[in-house]
């Protein structure tokens, strides 16, 4: 019958169910790459970006803990001389010591816990 084949082809296009039922296939693989990729690929990044800002930061650290305790055994003359030259040594140690602490400091006390605690507000705990 010519006219059913007519109205069948302005219906799906002339598409038969298989055609559609890839369409769809496709459809659900394109959409989970959109929602698992892409959000995985800036975790990466955020990863990435995160691990070498650390590192420079570490090895910063390092580099002016290391300037002071030169500026300290080589600038201040014989004030650290002799019985005295470990002295240099401990005020390093200690400005390190310092150093962990502030960021120990700024890591429980930061932007992350104050979101915690608003959080657990918001399901009704950690009202006193």
């Amino acid at each position: 019958m010519p006219g059913s084949e007519g109205r069948r082809s302005k219906d799906d296009g002339g598409r038969g169910v298989t055609a559609a039922g890839g369409d769809f296939v496709q459809l659900v693989v394109d959409y989970a790459k959109q929602e698992t990729l892409g959000p995985l690929k800036g975790l990466g990044r955020f990863l990435a970006f995160g691990v070498a800002g650390s590192i420079a930061l570490a090895v910063g650290l390092v580099l002016l803990l290391l300037a002071a305790l030169r500026a300290l055994q080589t600038e201040t003359g014989s004030t650290f001389g002799g019985h005295l030259s470990w002295l240099p040594y401990l005020i390093t140690a200690a400005l390190a010591v310092a150093v962990l602490g502030l960021a120990a400091w700024r890591i429980t006390k930061g932007p992350a816990s104050r979101r915690g605690r608003d959080h657990g507000r918001d399901r009704g705990e950690g009202t006193h």
